[in-house]
């Protein structure tokens, strides 16, 4: 992992916490929810309205990762 570029993502990461409040919120809020064997379904509608769909089972390593992440970013 290279430092130098977690730093330079930890602005980016600041200035899209403020023009997503909801966004990071929702994760906030939902993280507390996300247990093993959870399913994560996530959904992107591009500008001309075609939508696709995928999902993931949780996993326990996939828990450990996003704590990792979040005590690295510090949120």
């Amino acid at each position: 992992m290279n430092p130098l570029g977690l730093l330079q993502l930890k602005p980016m990461l600041s200035k899209f916490r403020d023009r997503h409040p909801k966004f990071v919120q929702f994760f906030g809020y939902a993280g507390n929810s996300v247990t093993v064997g959870s399913i994560v379904e996530i959904s992107i509608t591009d500008a001309e309205g075609k939508k696709i769909v995928t999902n993931i089972r949780v996993e326990q390593e996939d828990i450990e990762l996003f704590q990792q992440v979040t005590q690295l970013t510090g949120k």
